[in-house]
Order: structure tokens, then sequence, then C-alpha cells
């Protein structure tokens, strides 16, 4: 379908389901995690293993098809961990693996598809011995990572720094730095003295974000009635 037909009635309830879902089954999986959780199809979000911690205000989308991962692995020499700070945004499909650890700084917002591990799984010669090849991966704050970015271990990410989409990081990137390419190569710099937005001024009133939310999906349902979405869903057609 091209167009959501649900009525804000059927919207307001999917979304205290949500809630509920969000509040009994995904924060027990979290060892910590702030006010604020924010999940799209929270029933896609998979967390596997221990020592995820996540600060205020992370919100995570997740697709039917795209699900958000964020594994950490234990073993004998190693225990991943997973730390993100506030303000945080993950995107469809992102996959974070630690058998090390991963830091993301506040306000990163990391795009679709990503692919976040401080592991080579298997070393060059002795492919039968995991998680000895593991190096932690450090993302400072306000960086904003593009689609489809695969970011391998060791690699520091300064402040305020961009990696473009489908770029390959296998090496460290100063601050205020744009990257791309494969391996990613400086493309430019960010003027640090310029005044920047970051995603925490989105909840500087939180409340007046809220309302926004709230008329966004009244405006976008307005027309929308429980025959109209009953009949999109039996009998669609082109106008659907």
């Amino acid at each position: 379908m091209r167009r959501n037909h649900r009525p804000y009635w059927l919207h307001r309830l999917l979304a205290s389901f949500n809630q509920f879902y969000i509040r009994t089954r995904v924060v027990p999986q979290f060892d910590a995690i702030g006010d604020g959780l924010n999940i799209s199809r929270p029933r896609q979000l998979k967390l596997f293993g221990d020592r995820i911690l996540a600060g205020k205000h992370l919100h995570v989308i997740c697709e039917h098809n795209k699900p958000v991962e964020l594994t950490n692995w234990k073993s004998k020499q190693n225990h991943g961990q997973i730390l993100l700070g506030d303000y945080v945004l993950l995107s469809p499909g992102v996959q974070i693996s630690s058998a090390a650890k991963i830091s993301i700084g506040n306000n990163c917002m990391i795009g679709a598809e990503t692919q976040i591990s401080d592991c080579d799984w298997h070393g060059t010669y002795n492919r039968v011995r995991p998680f000895r090849c593991s190096k932690e991966i450090n993302i400072e704050d306000n960086v904003w990572i593009g689609q489809r970015v695969i970011i391998g271990k060791g690699v520091h990410i300064g402040e305020n720094s961009i990696i473009a989409a489908g770029a390959v990081v296998t090496s460290n990137v100063a601050k205020n730095t744009i990257v791309g390419g494969n391996p990613a190569k400086r493309i430019k710099s960010i003027d640090p003295a310029k005044r920047m937005l970051t995603r925490e001024f989105l909840f500087s009133r939180e409340q007046e974000y809220r309302d926004l939310e709230k008329q966004l999906a009244e405006y976008t349902s307005a027309n929308n009635t429980t025959a109209g979405w009953l009949r999109s869903i039996v009998f669609p057609n082109q106008d659907d």
C-alpha cells in the first residue's frame, strides 16, 4: 500500500501496546537504560547477551525485514560490551556486535544497515578459535554515520565527524572530519566554530516534541475511517 489507512484510534491503541511491550519485554533486557526510550516496531529489536547499556532518549527505528541487532559475545578471554550515550538514533537494519567494547557517544546518528564490529571473529591462521582478534571501538559525541557503513575493530571516530554512506572505516577518523570510500579517506573538514544543532535540541522542549508527534499522527489519519481501513485490507485498489 502507498498510504496508511489506519484510523487515529487504532494508531493510539497500537502505540499504547508498543509502550507496554517496551516496558515489560525490552527494557529488562538492558543492563541499564535512561528515560525516553522510543522504538518503532519493538518486536524487531534483537538483543543478545548482557552488558548492553544505553542513555536517555534512545531512538530505535526497526522494520519488519530490517531488525536492529545488538549482540555481545562472551568467551574465556573476552566479554563484549555495548555502551550507547544519550539521544542516540539507530536506523533500520543496524547491527552492532561486540566481543570487547563498543562505545557510542551522545547525539550519534547511525544510518540504515550499518554494521559495527570490534572483532574479526577468526584469526588469519587459526580459524578455529574465535574472539582472539578483538579491539575496542570508540565513537565520540555527535557523529553521523551514513547508510550501509562498515566500521571495523579498533577504530576511533572523533566528535562531530560524518561517515559517508557506504564507507568502510578501518582506521581512526579525526574530529570534525567528513570521510568516505573504501577504505574511508578524508573528504573535507567541518568548521567547529559554526553553530551546530544536535539531537538533544529535539528534546530541549520535550512536551512540545511529543505534542507535535501527536498532531502529526492526527493530521495524517484525519480522513481515515475504520470502514476504509478494513476495506483497504480486504479489497485494496490503486488508490491505496
